[in-house]
């Protein structure tokens, strides 16, 4: 699966992200609303990870989908 894939069904996707990364509220998740650059900045924000390493994070969340 690509993003466009994962951002044409965000609202599908929503269980995963927040099973993946638990720390995001609801809010949150819903602000990111399938962009890409706005998820991995949140995960850097909620769990003080490089941009590298939120962009790692969100690729291997992708590849397991």
């Amino acid at each position: 699966m690509n993003w466009d894939q994962v951002e044409g069904k965000w609202k599908e996707m929503v269980g995963s992200v927040k099973a993946k990364w638990g720390d995001l509220t609801d809010d949150e998740v819903a602000e990111v609303d399938g962009n890409r650059e706005a998820l991995e900045g949140k995960i850097q924000a909620k769990y003080g990870k490089s941009k590298e390493e939120a962009k790692k994070e969100v690729d291997e969340f992708i590849d397991g989908l």
